[in-house]
């Protein structure tokens, strides 16, 4: 197990490489400007804010799980509290360049953002689902942090918290533009994570993988397709309209109402092959889809 150092504060961060914080809750730096030890820096750290990182040129390598990935040059990282991170750098004498923004959930109390900062889903995206941003995406980056870095730099009044907060929403907003922007260019590689989705989906509930591990979960598909379940579910809403849950919850029905006619099987039976562990769920929500209670839509046909 690595030994993993926590990050509570934005300074922790700050001052492990000598980078100076204007407010104690929110930071933006020129990651140039630190002072970064030429060591290697292979343990694990886990932060306790949130940080979004805009790389500029290669050579360092972020290591999500087990998995490397290459922080590459035009690359907008999103990390949310609890994540756990290991960062390594390729030779000693690399000095990594590029800009980051760091916010504590503390600042968000009482603010518009605070209520809405879960519905900004990349923030649990895993590393290779990162947003490549194109030249003129990125002035737009570098503007959005050098204006809260600028209202930082006037000194703290009534208004800061409500102006760098506003600074920072709009911001995000502008990231999810450019994420239904990538989600849009990578059209071929999502249906193909739609067709594979559907196999799955079909195969777990005809090979009797529901009767043994439960109903189908959008976590179980995420995983079996190496994504993180926020941008899974992302993928399947903007391809097909429906989140990836419907999916489920319609294949489950279209499943039920074929195993409904197959002579001599209860409806407890079906319930239990379709992964319910109790058949009056199974019943409940059979009834809420189609209107008829399953024994009632086996009378009725």
């Amino acid at each position: 197990m690595p030994n993993i150092k926590d990050l509570e504060k934005v300074d922790d961060y700050c001052s492990k490489f000598n980078l100076s914080t204007l407010h104690p809750l929110v930071s933006v730096h020129d990651l140039s400007e630190g002072t970064w030890d030429t060591g290697e820096h292979s343990d694990a750290v886990r932060y306790h804010f949130y940080g979004i990182f805009l790389k500029q040129g290669e050579g360092c390598v972020l290591r999500y799980g087990r998995q490397n990935y290459d922080y590459q040059d035009g690359t907008l990282v999103f990390l949310g509290p609890g994540q756990v991170v290991n960062v390594g750098h390729i030779d000693k004498n690399f000095r990594p360049s590029g800009h980051a923004l760091l916010f504590h959930p503390d600042l968000l109390w009482g603010t518009h953002l605070g209520k809405t900062i879960t519905e900004y889903t990349f923030f649990s995206y895993q590393f290779h689902e990162a947003l490549h941003i194109s030249t003129k995406e990125r002035e737009m980056v570098l503007d959005s942090f050098e204006k809260i870095r600028s209202e930082l730099s006037q000194g703290l009044d009534r208004y800061s918290k409500e102006l760098v907060v506003a600074h920072i929403e709009l911001f995000l907003k502008y990231c999810m533009r450019f994420y239904d922007r990538q989600f849009i260019t990578r059209e071929k590689e999502n249906l193909n994570v739609i067709e594979r989705f559907e196999g799955l989906l079909n195969s777990y509930l005809h090979s009797g993988k529901a009767k043994e591990l439960g109903t189908p979960s959008v976590s179980y598909f995420a995983d079996t397709l190496n994504l993180s379940s926020n941008y899974f579910g992302d993928l399947v809403k903007k391809e097909t309209g429906k989140s990836a849950h419907e999916h489920i919850q319609a294949k489950i029905i279209e499943t039920a109402k074929q195993k409904i006619f197959e002579p001599g099987k209860s409806i407890s039976e079906i319930a239990y092959e379709l992964g319910f562990k109790y058949p009056q769920h199974f019943s409940r929500l059979f009834k809420q889809r189609v209107g008829h209670s399953p024994q009632e839509f086996r009378n009725l046909n």
